[in-house]
């Protein structure tokens, strides 16, 4: 890390270990004063999530990609362990031992079996794989529990030896002193491993440069399977102290809010610095606690929470240095677009060209049309919410794949414009066409505002930096609970005819209005593509200083990528609300914009129909396969695409036209350079062009 300006090092590496932390004990301090006894519950109760982050950590600096599926690595061998002793009634050791030796197993396959095979690719396809690695093992945890016919509610695991005191007037039993005694041991035994072993040291030296480290020998695979098991380990530590403290959740998923408090530590930390991340995840649950105290809501965890990610990120940005080459190469791991090409100017008017295209145009258009009158109404509005969430994927694309920008937010635009439609068409009695108007406006303006402090980000800097506005977004800036988001309107309304004339009442109707609203961003994105700012975009994903160097401005060009992206988001969200004729914050929480961001990328970045084909794919085989059928959207089927076909559904489709392209050229005899540059040519091809006999 390269700090701006003249930070000695005897006090920049303490400042950057500790400052974190004491600036956010003192925030509790003046705004959430609590007795002893809170202070070292809630310190408790950050420890367990300073494992979590700990392991996020040798992950992260393993495979340079933050893993979503750390606390599942823990819960599924930490159920194992729970459910021997609560329900078969083993020894607490002996389901501990059991439990540990699980998780240090399915952390060498997982890596082994899975992340392995992503080797090489961009870590924007690694972060997707371990969404769909989360969701995996949360249905294996969901399976484990039924193996024990267990009831669907918190399991605990007590320590063989009772203990209860009382310290600020807080009771404290048993559990809490196993977790201040293996706590800080496993961390501790972490840390003597990196920094006292020669395997730890192979492993640090790995983590710098993998290729470089395996041109000397290092066995790079080998040591990535054990940061794996040390992570899962971690894991399995941090659910067991949480088993016998507050218990384990049986029939249900771990809460996406433990992972978010990991990441918050994480970033904290800088991503690498260990004791900084396990001292600011401390820390962030004293404050946590100190908010409950003082009678704070939920909304008010979570509002603190996304203001930590936010400003601890902004100061980084300000402090230190992201100029540097391995930054730089770091980044570009994330560029993970494969430009689609259109049909060759050469084949466009082959007569078996247009007539392909023509039939499936037709096929296409007529399937769209006629589908709703196919349709139960329940039916209608999951087809409605598909095309909807089709140009949410467009956004995404826009904004990844055009300017080369990971978000993970993307659900906190669409918020803003489907308040703001719901609030103009309901209260103010604004047509339709106006209100996404002028909710297209204030996504872009929104999106501008975030993107000025966030752009000086690369990266999965901005990735979180954006994760933690989508929460901001749905827990404090619309939240009527709160005086900024007091102007919301979450009540049901009625649709307001279209022009003062066109009733859409029914949801027939607004699936045509929908579909109307997808065709309009369809044609206007593929416009601005075709203009400087699309080409402008483009350059700067694939090169920015070359860009620079032909009169660029960066900074300009990436705010008009967060603009559009943001603009059209918020379009998005002023149809999903007059669809459900409801503004419900839930429907945008974080998780929701996880969940685009897969199905983009599921679809392909690398052309706008990816986003359309994503939502297809992901949301349609949701709602609309039976049960039987449905793993095919889960996890599972998110990881089997992607080991089958990297660049998404949507670049399978390319390459198979591509492939009859090739064919259809080479029948008319005809050189096609465009379609036969990346792949060998025939033995008569290469006689042509270069002369002599096959």
């Amino acid at each position: 890390m390269k700090i701006r300006g003249p930070v000695p090092g005897a006090i920049g590496r303490p400042l950057a270990i500790a400052g974190p932390a004491v600036a956010i004990i003192a925030v509790q301090l003046v705004f959430f004063p609590m007795d002893i006894g809170f202070i070292l519950q809630g310190a408790t109760i950050g420890l367990l999530t300073a494992l979590l982050a700990v392991g996020m950590a040798m992950i992260y600096r393993a495979n340079r990609v933050l893993n979503f599926s750390q606390a599942d690595l823990g819960y599924v061998p930490g159920l194992v362990g729970v459910m021997l002793v609560a329900i078969t009634g083993l020894n607490y050791f002996i389901g501990f031992i059991t439990g540990l030796a699980a998780a240090i197993v399915l952390g060498a396959l997982v890596e082994a079996l899975i992340i392995r095979r992503f080797f090489r690719s961009p870590r924007l396809i690694l972060t997707v794989v371990t969404l769909g690695l989360s969701q995996m093992l949360a249905f294996g945890a969901l399976y484990t529990a039924q193996l024990w016919d267990a009831p669907s509610r918190s399991q605990r695991v007590d320590f063989p030896w009772e203990m209860r005191f009382e310290i600020g007037g807080v009771i404290f039993r048993e559990e809490f002193v196993v977790a201040w005694i293996l706590g800080p041991l496993a961390m501790a035994a972490v840390m003597i491993f990196l920094r006292g072993t020669m395997l730890g040291t192979a492993i640090r030296a790995a983590a710098d440069s993998a290729d470089r480290a395996a041109l000397l020998g290092v066995p790079v695979n080998r040591l990535h399977t054990i940061v794996w098991s040390v992570a899962s380990t971690l894991a399995f530590v941090a659910i067991w102290l949480r088993a016998g403290i507050i218990g384990l959740p049986v029939g249900s998923a771990i809460s996406f809010g433990i992972l978010l408090r990991a990441l918050a530590a994480l970033m904290l930390g800088n991503l690498t610095n260990l004791p900084a991340i396990a001292a600011s995840a401390i820390a962030l649950g004293v404050l946590e606690t100190g908010i409950v105290v003082n009678g704070g809501s939920s909304f008010e965890n979570d509002a603190v929470l996304a203001a930590v990610i936010i400003v601890s990120l902004l100061v980084r940005s300000l402090l230190v240095a992201t100029d540097t080459r391995a930054d730089t190469d770091s980044t570009s791991t994330w560029q993970a677009s494969e430009e689609v090409r259109p049909v060759p100017v050469e084949l466009r008017r082959v007569r078996e060209v247009q007539m392909v295209r023509s039939a499936l145009a037709a096929i296409v258009l007529t399937t769209i049309l006629v589908l709703p009158h196919l349709l139960g109404t329940a039916d209608l509005i999951k087809a409605t919410a598909v095309v909807i969430f089709g140009i949410i994927g467009i956004s995404v694309i826009v904004l990844t794949g055009w300017a080369g920008q990971v978000s993970l937010g993307q659900m906190a635009f669409v918020a803003f414009g489907a308040a703001v439609t719901a609030k103009l068409t309901n209260e103010w009695n604004v047509d339709l066409t106006l209100a996404l108007a002028a909710s297209a406006a204030v996504g872009a303006f929104v999106a501008i505002v975030v993107g000025l402090p966030a752009l000086r980000q690369r990266g999965l800097f901005l990735a979180v930096t954006s994760l933690g506005f989508s929460l901001a977004t749905t827990s404090y800036f619309l939240n009527e609970d709160f005086w900024v988001g007091s102007w919301v309107h979450d009540n049901k309304f009625a649709r307001v005819p279209l022009l003062g004339r066109l009733d859409i009442d029914s949801p027939i109707r607004m699936y045509y209005v929908a579909l109307v609203g997808l065709g309009i961003i369809l044609v206007a994105m593929r416009g601005v593509r075709r203009t400087r700012t699309g080409r402008v975009l483009l350059a700067l994903r694939e090169n920015e200083p070359a860009g620079q160097t032909f009169g660029i401005n960066p900074l300009r060009a990436k705010l008009t990528g967060f603009a559009l992206s943001g603009g059209v988001a918020a379009f998005a969200g002023g149809l999903f609300a007059y669809n459900l004729e409801i503004y419900d914050a839930g429907s945008f929480a974080p998780e929701r914009s996880i969940e685009v961001f897969t199905m983009a990328v599921i679809g392909g970045l690398g052309s706008l129909a990816g986003g359309v084909i994503g939502a297809v794919y992901l949301k349609g085989m949701q709602w609309f396969l039976p049960r039987d059928w449905q793993f095919f959207a889960s996890g599972v089927g998110v990881l089997a695409v992607l080991l089958v076909i990297p660049s998404g559904v949507g670049g399978l489709l390319f390459r198979l036209r591509d492939f009859w392209l090739r064919w259809v050229a080479r029948r008319k005899d005809l050189i096609v350079p465009s379609l036969l540059a990346d792949v060998a040519p025939t033995p008569s091809e290469e006689a042509e062009i270069l002369g002599g006999t096959p």
